[in-house]
């Protein structure tokens, strides 16, 4: 499956439910993911890399 049709598929969803199902998925993912691979895939979420958090935290 395209990510094309991903996104058509959770657009027609409500938010909500589209949350519960995205959510389903990614427990699968991450049970298969090491924790580095899952820091990295919650930093880009977030929108900050890893290094720019802790470099932030640092300075604290």
């Amino acid at each position: 499956m395209r990510m094309e049709e991903i996104l058509k598929i959770v657009g027609r969803m409500d938010p909500e439910e589209a949350l519960i199902e995205l959510s389903k998925v990614l427990k699968m993912l991450f049970s298969a993911l090491g924790e580095e691979a899952r820091s990295e895939f919650l930093w880009n979420l977030m929108g900050e890399s890893g290094g720019d958090k802790v470099s932030s935290l640092v300075h604290l």
